[in-house]
């Protein structure tokens, strides 16, 4: 097949990774673009210096290379209608369109359609002015949740028992916004976290495994929320049945809701969850793969990617067969820049990528990188690379990970000590 992969963050170099380590059929590979691309995707694919937003330039390369399939991984040009672009050109697309992406566009919307599919969720208010917002925490109380209602790249929710912080990040993500700023305040969720990715295709709905990413820069849980500084699955302590839980009570209601709306949902329903005492609940819907989960998620399927994708996109996942995954463990930790979040360093050199990526059981996707004068690989965002270990189990998993990580020279650089550290000790569990 001919595919596009449209993107240039880890999330679509693992999707890259996972589609050039598919079994070559009847002796021939894919051939796989990538629009914009990144460094570590030139080995696999062929870059092209298209905007990512741009769904026209993206459709009319889709159309110029004779795509058999286009996968966009970022939220951004789902949101902006780049789906619906390759679409319009009649090109097999995975990736909702403009309408079906305010799922993530729009916390407030998401709420609504939680609400309209019984989905349970935490409550909520959806408030426009500072007034509102002071009422709404006040109601709740702490630990305070504040999101911004737009994308704000896995950054625009502050979680703190700080009720003067909660404010300041209301007032500033309405005043960002201007007359159309809008943020949800919402009840706490105690309990783990899962992200659970659901492959959709409008009607079907055909989950993934589930995995567990770490939100805040530093170890413990310290410091401010991050796009995410690693991950792993398997998860031992979830409850056996909680993927069946969270498609017949989450996801296909809401595919269902989507459609009965006349918008229906191709592409992932990434369903973000907290356990809680009170039971399972929604914490937040995205439209996209989740990086850094995805990254773990990919290394253990075993069905060819392709496949699977193909499929969502013309509507036909009643069709498969059940995905296969391997029982080994799998670590994503993130290489993130000096300074990442509030004030990431960019320009670093990179050195050390090859060596850990010779490891057995260890691979590194490229996130924030560019390519300097004179051929030098250097740091070209926050979060950096992904160091991706698989092994027999977490402990496995998490010293082949962290040993490619040490073989990574990037001056200034950091990363938590403690990915799926407390699972592999046997310390999560469920109120």
């Amino acid at each position: 097949m001919k595919i596009l992969v449209v993107g240039n963050g880890a999330r679509e170099h693992a999707i890259v990774h996972s589609l050039a380590s598919e079994p070559a059929a009847g002796g021939v590979a894919h051939e796989l673009h990538a629009a914009p691309g990144n460094p570590g995707m030139r080995a696999q694919a062929t870059v092209h210096a298209v905007d990512a937003n741009d769904g026209g330039a993206v459709a009319a390369l889709a159309v110029s290379l004779g795509a058999d399939l286009v996968v966009v991984g970022p939220e951004a040009p789902l949101v902006a209608g780049v789906a619906d672009a390759v679409r319009a050109a009649g090109v097999p697309v995975f990736g909702p369109s403009a309408e079906a992406a305010r799922l993530e566009g729009s916390k407030a919307f998401a709420k609504e359609v939680m609400a309209a599919a019984n989905v349970p969720t935490a409550m909520a208010h959806v408030c426009t002015t500072l007034d509102e917002v002071t009422a709404a925490l006040d109601a709740f109380g702490p630990p305070f949740v504040v999101k911004d209602d737009g994308l704000a790249a896995g950054k625009g929710v502050v979680v703190t028992s700080d009720r003067d912080a909660a404010v300041e990040h209301a007032r500033a993500s309405l005043a960002a916004r201007g007359d159309a700023g809008t943020v949800v305040i919402e009840e706490y969720l105690d309990g783990p976290e899962v992200s659970l990715f659901c492959l959709c295709d409008g009607t079907t709905v055909v989950p993934m495994v589930p995995a567990q990413d770490f939100k805040r820069v530093g170890d413990d849980d310290a410091g401010p929320n991050t796009g995410g500084m690693g991950a792993y699955t398997p998860l031992d302590w979830a409850p056996a049945g909680l993927v069946g839980e969270v498609v017949d009570r989450i996801a296909q209601p809401t595919v269902d809701e989507m459609a009965r709306r006349g918008t229906p949902f191709t592409g992932v329903l990434y369903v973000g969850l907290a356990l809680t005492s009170r039971g399972t609940r929604v914490v937040e819907f995205n439209v996209r793969f989740g990086d850094p989960e995805i990254q773990a998620v990919l290394a253990r399927l075993r069905t060819p990617l392709s496949g699977v994708l193909l499929a969502a996109a013309q509507g036909r996942l009643a069709e498969i067969e059940p995905l296969n995954w391997s029982d080994d463990a799998v670590v994503n930790v993130v290489v993130a820049s000096q300074g990442y979040p509030e004030s990431p360093r960019k320009g670093d050199p990179i050195s050390g990528i090859d060596a850990a990526a010779a490891l057995d059981g260890v691979h590194v996707l490229h996130a924030g990188t560019a390519v300097a004068d004179g051929g030098t690989l250097v740091s070209a965002g926050g979060r950096v690379l992904s160091v991706v270990g698989h092994g027999a189990d977490l402990a496995a998993a998490r010293a082949a990970s962290y040993a490619g990580v040490a073989l990574v020279d990037l001056p200034g650089s950091h990363h938590r000590s403690d990915i799926a550290l407390r699972a592999e000790r046997g310390e999560v569990s469920v109120p």
